[in-house]
């Protein structure tokens, strides 16, 4: 699957977002190894920070679909500059991605897009090594 089938996925998805407090509807795909997509968007509530965020609802539908390993991910917002995954997504994303290159494609609505790895954005991470598993 190419970067644009994947950005496509991932904006589709977005319009599906649940943003009635903030208005800014997120969209994220994910590629495993197998070549399978996973797709989540946001999704807001009330009693705030009770939300998921995209990436967390792809990483749970990749899970729920019995896959564990993200071998490529994208993230898409209607902003001026691509937005990064917030700390806690970088963490998740730590933790089911196949190595530390795993690159997470931050694009806009409008077409622009900065490419990072999962290291890039979470350097030291704490991870499964840290309590003596590999």
């Amino acid at each position: 699957m190419s970067d644009a089938s994947l950005i496509e996925a991932a904006a589709a998805v977005r319009e599906n977002a649940h943003a009635p407090y903030s208005g800014f509807k997120v969209g994220a795909a994910l590629r495993t190894p197998s070549g399978a997509i996973h797709c989540g968007c946001n999704v807001e509530n009330a009693a705030y920070p009770e939300g998921t965020c995209a990436e967390a609802g792809a990483i749970a539908a990749m899970v729920a679909a019995g896959e564990y390993a993200i071998a490529e991910l994208v993230v898409i917002a209607d902003s001026p500059e691509p937005v990064p995954p917030c700390g806690g997504c970088r963490q998740k994303l730590r933790e089911f991605a196949v190595d530390g290159d795993v690159p997470v494609i931050m694009a806009t609505t409008g077409g622009e897009k900065r490419i990072m790895s999962v290291a890039e954005l979470l350097p030291g991470a704490f991870g499964a090594a840290h309590m003596g598993k590999r």
